[in-house]
């Protein structure tokens, strides 16, 4: 029967993923299992901390209860952070989206997949929610979010990795060498908690980078990168680099998107880094910052990407992939000459 239903499951996934946001009816006779997709207005492109409250709210309602919330900590002025969680199965995954205030595509595209796992209730859905537990801290930089900017807000903040007056680069505070009582990122002390009260097996950090162009004339529309410091042992690089082949196949064949290679750096703060220090498939995945026209195909990729990584780990499939193949994946291009966004510091 588990066979039967992930095979069948290769099907919903594209379904899954294909189906037009718009469409919230539920699968008839027949119809593929998953074939539900979260209705477009559940929340916008751009959303404040208190519509990603709302749509949490309301998929954690449509769900019966399948979609879990939580609250992770709390940012420095006060607001939750917020965990949604869904499925009951012995592999745990963990996505984190918004780090980076103004990096917001990730946070839709993870409301939607919240409701596109618990919300319907096939046998398919209920067969992938029995083999993984997936939490997913939906903006994890509110006060950044609210300001748009890239900094959580913290006016004290000094140091590496700070914008004096403004606050501190979250993405930068996950280093698992420096005792959590000691981190002064609340956000980021908060993300090292739920790691290590639930040690997931897969971690994903959803971003967005400028604009680049490759040699054959296209545009990146996404990159990714898996551990690279030297303190992750081989094992831990290995299945991120499985991870990010898994990711690179789903979005380059069903989004369509083009992806490449970031150029990321080993500095183990770095979340893709300190999760792959802790022994998690650590993943990196950066939407390029599209014209506004491109937005809703960017929250798709994320989107697929996410949904992709679930099923993954739901039959497994991950762990068969060969790792050397993510060095196929082509390095990123230079930046677009007219892209003021391009100029923004790198992930």
């Amino acid at each position: 029967m588990r066979s039967r239903l992930a095979a069948v499951g290769a099907a919903a996934l594209a379904a899954v993923l294909l189906a037009p946001p718009a469409v919230a009816s539920a699968a008839g006779p027949g119809a593929a299992p998953g074939a539900d997709a979260a209705p477009a207005r559940l929340i916008s492109a751009h959303p404040s901390p208190e519509e990603v409250g709302r749509a949490l709210a309301r998929i954690a309602r449509e769900s019966d209860g399948r979609v879990r919330l939580g609250v992770a900590g709390r940012s420095n002025e006060g607001r939750p952070l917020r965990v949604a969680t869904v499925g009951h199965g012995p592999t745990r995954l963990l996505f984190v989206t918004q780090q980076h205030g103004d990096e917001p595509l990730g946070t839709p595209a993870a409301v939607r997949a919240l409701w596109a796992l618990g919300v319907p209730n096939t046998a398919w859905h209920r067969w992938v929610r029995s083999r993984v537990t997936l939490d997913i801290v939906v903006q994890a930089n509110p006060d950044g979010a609210v300001r748009d900017q890239r900094y959580n807000h913290d006016p004290s903040a000094s140091g590496d990795y700070a914008e004096p007056g403004v606050g501190y680069d979250i993405n930068r505070f996950h280093n698992p060498l420096t005792p959590i009582a000691d981190n002064p990122v609340p956000e980021s002390r908060a993300i090292l908690r739920w790691w290590h009260a639930h040690e997931p097996r897969i971690v994903v950090d959803y971003h967005m980078q400028g604009r680049y162009l490759q040699p054959d004339g296209r545009e990146t529309t996404a990159s990714m990168l898996w551990p690279t410091t030297t303190l992750a042992d081989a094992a831990a690089v290995d299945a991120g680099r499985q991870l990010a082949v898994r990711n690179y196949d789903a979005m380059t064949h069903i989004a369509r998107a083009n992806v490449t290679r970031y150029p990321g750096g080993d500095y183990e703060g770095i979340a893709r880094n300190a999760y792959g220090i802790l022994g998690s498939a650590s993943l990196l995945v950066e939407l390029s910052n599209l014209p506004p026209d491109q937005v809703e195909f960017q929250i798709r990729s994320a989107f697929v990407s996410m949904i992709a990584t679930v099923q993954g780990a739901a039959d497994r499939t991950i762990w068969r992939i060969d790792p050397a193949r993510a060095d196929t994946i082509p390095a990123r291009g230079p930046s677009l000459p007219d892209d003021a966004t391009a100029a923004a510091p790198a992930a």
